[in-house]
């Protein structure tokens, strides 16, 4: 029984030296690469695939976050701006709806500097300096004074929508860049380590495709945010438009109205 244990050693022995062999013949980029697959890293959440990015990477997804944050931070302030401005200017609408005259107008809202009470304002300063005459000279002047009040409130209240039409444009495109530049730097990675194994793409074409994930979430809500608040700068302008209308209707009024005619004492 024992020369067969023995010759079983023997093959065993054969066998390892053989291996051995084999694993000497392998080039030293083998051993290299094999080195650097242990080395990779292997947190690939997102902001592990962050820390890991190339600087050029991580300045766009910096940037792509911060064009977020003032995408969201417009939006907030502008809603409640606007709410502001709708509501001030439907109480204005309804004063001007009512009875009230010209003067009964500009006395009720002569503390205020809302857009209504600047039409009113402004209309009652052209009357005074037309004197009191209601001619077709006087409406055209009150109708282009109105405009100008209407179109100012308007680019006002449109503040801030151009960032986020840029925001909007051009986060896709930043985005786009960031995965170029990683998905470069990923195929410099495979040269140098002279092998094409998953493990040693995926992490660099990971963080490539994060700036991608990154502009996105950048630019579609920016799209979205200036869609409504487009609409609804829209929807302040039609009022401050029934302002003005009715501020024309008033003059016209008062235009229509004879002249009271003074007493006379005996």
């Amino acid at each position: 029984m024992r020369k067969p244990q023995g010759v079983a050693a023997r093959r065993a022995g054969a066998a390892i030296a053989a291996l051995a062999v084999v694993a000497a013949a392998l080039p030293g980029e083998a051993w290299a690469a094999a080195a650097d697959l242990a080395a990779l890293p292997r947190d690939l959440s997102p902001w592990g695939m962050f820390v890991n990015a190339d600087a050029v990477v991580k300045t766009v997804m910096v940037g792509l976050a911060a064009a977020s944050l003032a995408a969201w931070t417009v939006w907030l302030a502008k809603s409640i701006e606007l709410r502001r401005s709708v509501a001030l200017a439907r109480a204005g609408l309804d004063r001007l709806e009512s009875d009230a005259t010209l003067q009964q107008a500009a006395a009720d809202t002569a503390d205020q500097h809302d857009a209504v009470a600047q039409m009113i304002h402004t209309v009652e300063r052209e009357a005074s300096l037309s004197g009191g005459v209601h001619d077709d000279g006087f409406r055209d002047r009150v109708a282009l004074r109105l405009e100008r009040v209407e179109a100012a409130e308007a680019r006002r209240a449109a503040i801030g929508t151009g960032l986020l039409a840029s925001i909007g444009a051009v986060a896709p495109f930043v985005g786009l860049f960031g995965t170029v530049w990683g998905i470069m730097n990923a195929f410099i990675g495979i040269s140098k380590a002279n092998t094409t194994n998953l493990a040693v793409v995926a992490p660099g074409i990971a963080e490539a495709l994060l700036a991608t994930a990154l502009g996105l979430v950048a630019a579609i809500p920016a799209v979205v945010i200036y869609n409504h608040l487009t609409r609804r700068v829209s929807a302040y302008r039609a009022l401050l438009g029934d302002a003005s209308a009715q501020l024309l209707l008033m003059i016209g009024r008062e235009a229509a109205r004879p002249p009271q005619r003074a007493r006379v004492v005996r």
